[in-house]
């Protein structure tokens, strides 16, 4: 391994027992690969929301501080009293982020499978991906058609694979169509495409004119803005056409998802034959993903006794249906990488430019439409 290589730098968060959030840069030594590791340059991670919650946890951003260098910046923030209790895991411990990226192996073990990567690009998943250097097994690395640059696989895993999970939830749970929120995301998107590809009927809820009409410019058929005083009428209309009796909530918080079970109960009443006491008796479902909302859920039952909220996060997902359906799931990411499965970024920041206050405005906000990519390499 070449001088230059041995050490590289990695982002750290660290929460300390003091009430503050830290995060770093640390200079740190790059592995020796055994046999069936590589060792990867990452030249792109992008900042998912996931990656948010480990970056910043329940810090108050709002607070946040500058020092260091250009070079060697550190941000400080304050940690709510009320948040350190989610913190209680993590205290004092420096934690390195970022869950998943794409670069090109520089030096291999001695299996074939490790050798056979070396040049390579590749996807990697397995967190710690905010670093120049990576060291991981050849299973946690998915090499990448001819002509795929890091940043087009750099979001191979996260964001494809959920919402493939969503549609094969939603087959292997009974259901026929779904219910997506915060929809104008990159992962709305891609949802999108692959709905209308496979002949899914899909309901989206946006929460602005803008970000419905990114949703229109890619076809997408039902839209509903949860600003808008029609939304619970448009929303039920929608259930009514594609008989979603499933949903998605990236919000987490709030009255959305009561809302959503509200809508449904009334859609499959308009075509109920028999009237019951205690509801339709057609299961509704809401499966909460993601925390953009931090409230607590709102539930008004107004939508029988058929129903249930619950939460859904990719990982466990995959271990549920295995090594063989998890690997049918990438090969699809792969072979449409550049259609259905493609991410978009406003802006590729170095390491040191990730750690500066206007950026981490912008990024932390989880805006739809404000996408960052690091490359850790960037300059280098």
């Amino acid at each position: 391994m070449s001088a230059d290589t041995k050490t590289g730098l990695q982002l750290r968060s660290q929460v300390k027992k003091s009430g503050e959030l830290e995060l770093s840069l640390a200079s740190v030594p790059t592995p020796e690969p055994s046999a069936d590791e590589v060792v990867v340059r990452v030249e792109a991670s992008p900042i998912n929301p996931s990656d948010l919650g480990l970056l910043v946890g329940a810090a108050d951003m709002t607070t946040a501080k500058a020092s260091g260098t250009k070079d060697a910046p550190v941000i400080t923030a304050k940690v709510p009293e009320a948040g350190m209790k989610a913190m209680a895991g993590r205290l004092d411990e420096s934690m390195p982020v970022g869950n998943e990226g794409a670069g090109v192996v520089i030096r291999t073990g001695s299996s074939d499978a490790a050798k056979a990567l070396m040049g390579k690009t590749v996807a990697m998943i397995g967190g710690a991906m905010y670093a120049q250097y990576r060291c991981l097994k050849v299973a946690e690395c998915l090499p990448l058609p001819a002509g795929i640059t890091p940043a087009e696989g750099a979001s191979c895993f996260v964001n494809p694979l959920t919402a493939l999970g969503m549609t094969e939830t939603m087959r292997r749970e009974g259901h026929k169509a779904l219910v997506h929120t915060a929809a104008a995301s990159n992962l709305g998107q891609m949802l999108n495409k692959i709905c209308l590809k496979d002949g899914i009927g899909l309901v989206n809820i946006v929460r602005s004119a803008e970000q419905a009409d990114i949703l229109r410019k890619i076809g997408a058929k039902h839209i509903c803005d949860s600003a808008a005083p029609t939304f619970m009428d448009d929303l039920t209309n929608a259930l009514v056409e594609t008989g979603a009796t499933l949903a998605f909530d990236a919000i987490g918080g709030g009255k959305l998802a009561g809302q959503i079970l509200t809508c449904m109960e009334i859609a499959v009443n308009k075509t109920a034959k028999v009237y019951s006491r205690y509801g339709s008796s057609v299961h509704k479902q809401v499966y909460v993903y993601g925390a953009l909302d931090p409230r607590p859920i709102e539930l008004s039952r107004a939508f029988g006794m058929a129903w249930g909220v619950g939460g859904w996060l990719l990982f466990p997902f995959l271990q549920k249906i295995g090594p063989a359906e998890g690997a049918k799931l990438r090969q699809r990411v792969v072979a449409e990488l550049k259609t259905t499965f493609a991410s978009h970024y406003t802006q590729v920041v170095s390491l040191q430019e990730a750690l500066q206050l206007s950026n981490i405005a912008v990024y932390g906000k989880r805006a739809t439409g404000e996408k960052f990519l690091i490359n850790p390499n960037k300059g280098g």
